[in-house]
């Protein structure tokens, strides 16, 4: 068995996350398959080990870690990589990760989620969502137009928790050409050694009703 298993499916963001740094990590893992769009996160079983009813969850040798930041956190401490170098350091690579959380995935994710998957249509609220996610990815080019990276002169692990919904820019509605500095930034990421797409890291793709 394997030293880690994730808990993921493939058009998971936040699930990506933490399997992209185990895959740059170059650590032991193996991803187990959660079946969310038939209900698995909502079982007993999936709410018996993570209450809060989501992916990532990462098995590491039977402790369980919940919420794709503090998983982060852990595997940088673990394997010594994409941390920080200092405590300045490691308030500002927080201050990206929160920045996500709260204002990039958040709503890149719900608004994936209810034009790919439940497919309302556009709607008031989708419109919504569409102003916000783009005043965070404006927030986010301006901030790397002059630096490589998001908290350091290196890759950290707030780069790899901002980039988790963001190879699928076609899947909510941005081109990079309308922002450069993040569509060069990606491209460093994407250099970096054991950097996957998400939908060939994580199972689960494509949806059985995909055409």
């Amino acid at each position: 068995m394997a030293d880690y298993q994730l808990y993921c499916f493939a058009q998971s963001g936040n699930a990506y996350k933490p399997a992209l740094m185990l895959s740059l990590c170059g650590a032991d893992w193996e991803p187990r398959f959660v079946d969310f769009f038939n209900g698995e996160t909502r079982s007993k079983a999936f709410r018996a080990m993570n209450p809060m009813g989501e992916v990532p969850v990462l098995d590491h040798q039977g402790r369980l870690l919940t919420q794709s930041g503090i998983i982060l956190d852990y595997l940088a401490e673990r394997h010594g990589q994409f941390g920080a170098a200092d405590g300045d350091e490691r308030r500002e690579i927080w201050r990206w990760i929160l920045f996500d959380n709260h204002k990039l995935t958040n709503n890149i994710a719900t608004y994936r989620f209810l034009l790919r998957f439940a497919k309302t249509g556009e709607t008031p609220v989708t419109e919504f969502l569409k102003g916000r996610l783009r005043s965070a990815l404006k927030v986010l080019d301006g901030h790397l137009a002059d630096r490589d990276y998001v908290a350091s002169s290196r890759p950290t692990i707030a780069d790899i928790s901002l980039v988790g919904y963001l190879f699928w820019p076609t899947e909510f509605d941005v081109t990079w050409d309308d922002y450069p500095a993040i569509g060069a930034w990606l491209n460093r990421i994407q250099a970096l050694p054991g950097w996957v797409h998400p939908y060939e890291l994580m199972p689960g793709h494509p949806l059985p009703d995909a055409s």
